[in-house]
């Protein structure tokens, strides 16, 4: 897309990069709400996302829109994890009621245990392995999430299925 950015105006590269945007709009804020349990965090973390896939749009190739912002979006969100590690280890809410560390509001019924279980294991999670379940879960392909992480088809089986065991692990034992 490097030599099409020069022709093309900055109105027009900003309308096509708006459009592709808004239409999978779903994906910032699916990485957003996996790196982060904070809602400014989140905004925060998802208006990162987006300055980050506009500085990148220009060198975007044309393929795989998706796979692209995946890419950039997941990233952005690990590095934003590790540099929140030291603030986060160092922090103690205000009030404990208001926001437990993993996000889920006292509203949501108690019958969610298994759901407030599948945060808690998530937050324990590195970048990569959030990473690699947040795209399971969202039914990417084998292939699709190698392409994304950078990993081969192997690899990303191998670490789901370690996943995969450790969630029925961790979740079996309580």
């Amino acid at each position: 897309m490097g030599q099409r950015t020069m022709a093309m105006g900055t109105a027009d590269l900003s309308a096509q990069f708006q459009e592709l945007l808004e239409r999978h709009r779903k994906i910032v804020f699916k990485v957003a709400n996996t790196y982060s349990w904070h809602p400014d965090d989140r905004s925060d973390l998802a208006q990162e996302i987006a300055a980050q896939l506009w500085r990148a749009f220009p060198s975007y190739d044309g393929r795989s829109f998706s796979t692209w912002m995946y890419r950039i979006a997941l990233n952005v969100a690990i590095s934003f994890l590790r540099s929140n590690q030291n603030r986060e280890r160092y922090s103690v809410p205000l009030d404990d009621e208001l926001h437990d560390t993993i996000g889920v509001t006292s509203a949501e019924p108690e019958g969610d245990e298994r759901v407030r279980m599948l945060h808690r294991f998530i937050a324990q999670l590195d970048g990569l392995n959030r990473a690699l379940l947040l795209l399971y879960l969202d039914e990417k392909s084998y292939r699709e999430i190698a392409d994304i992480l950078g990993i081969s088809e192997t690899n990303v089986a191998t670490k789901i299925g370690r996943l995969k065991q450790r969630i029925r692990n961790d979740m079996g034992n309580k």
